[in-house]
C-alpha cells in the first residue's frame, strides 16, 4: 500500500513491487517451507506410524504450507494491488506471485525429502533460488552474446520456459507495455505470450513446475526409510 501511495502512476508501483514478487516471494517460500519440514520431522514420523497413507500426509503438508504462504502474499500484496491498481497488469502480478509461492513450496518439499541433513537441504534450496533468480539470467546473456549472429529469438522463448521467475517477469513487463524496450526479442515474446495459445502454454508450464517437484517428492517420500 505504501508503494502505491508514493507513486502518482500505479504502473510505477507495480514495477516497484515486481522485484519483491520475483525475488522475495520465492526466497521466503523455499526457505520457510524447507525449515518447517525439517523442524517437523518428528511430527511427520509420528504421522507415518499411524494408519495414514504417506501420500496423504505429504500432500496435506504441501496444502498447508502453500495455502498459508499464498494467503500471506494475497493479504500483503494482492489486496492493496486490487485496491490501487486493479487492472490486467495488477491481476497478472498477483497471479504470478501466487504461482511462484506454489512452485517454490513444491521445490522446497522436494529438496527437504531428498536430503536428510538440514543444513545441506537448506543450502541446496538457497542455491536453487540463486540459480533461478541470478545464475539463469547470466547463462541466458552468455548464450545471447555467443550466438548474437544467429536468429535465436524463438529459442529464447523456449529457454525462458525453464525458469518460472523469467516467465513471470516477461508476463508482467508485457502487461505494463515495456516490451518495446526489448527490441525484436520483445516483439517475439509479445507475439507468443500475447495470444490465447501462448497464455495456455505458459499456464501449463507453470503448473508443471508446481506438479513435477511435488510429484517427485511424494514418490521419494513413499519409499523413504524414516
Amino acid at each position: 500500500m505504501t508503494v502505491y501511495s508514493m507513486e502518482d502512476n500505479y504502473e510505477k508501483g507495480l514495477l516497484s513491487l515486481l522485484n519483491i514478487v520475483l525475488f522475495v516471494v520465492p526466497l521466503m517460500s523455499i526457505v520457510f517451507s524447507g525449515i518447517y519440514i525439517y523442524q517437523s520431522s518428528e511430527f511427520v514420523n509420528c504421522l507415518v506410524s499411524q494408519p495414514l497413507q504417506r501420500k496423504s500426509i505429504w500432500g496435506s503438508l504441501y496444502v498447508g504450507l502453500a495455502g498459508a504462504l499464498s494467503l500471506a502474499f494475497f493479504i500483503g500484496v494482492g489486496i492493496p494491488t486490487f485496491i490501487y491498481a486493479f487492472s490486467s497488469s495488477g491481476i497478472t502480478l498477483v497471479g504470478c506471485g501466487l504461482l511462484l509461492s506454489l512452485i517454490f513450496v513444491s521445490i522446497a518439499m522436494w529438496t527437504s525429502v531428498l536430503i536428510r541433513d538440514k543444513s545441506k537441504g537448506i543450502g541446496l534450496a538457497i542455491l536453487l533460488w540463486l540459480y533461478f533468480t541470478l545464475l539463469f539470467d547470466a547463462l541466458v546473456l552468455f548464450i545471447l552474446f555467443q550466438f548474437a549472429d544467429y536468429p535465436i529469438e524463438h529459442g529464447m522463448v523456449a529457454l525462458s520456459m525453464l525458469n518460472p521467475i523469467d516467465i513471470c517477469r516477461i508476463l508482467i513487463l508485457l502487461q505494463v507495455d515495456l516490451s518495446a524496450m526489448m527490441g525484436y526479442t520483445g516483439a517475439i515474446f509479445r507475439d507468443f505470450f500475447g495470444n490465447t495459445f501462448g497464455i495456455a502454454i505458459t499456464l501449463l508450464v507453470m503448473l508443471l513446475w508446481c506438479i513435477i517437484p511435488l510429484g517427485l517428492s511424494i514418490r521419494y517420500f513413499k519409499k523413504k526409510d524414516l
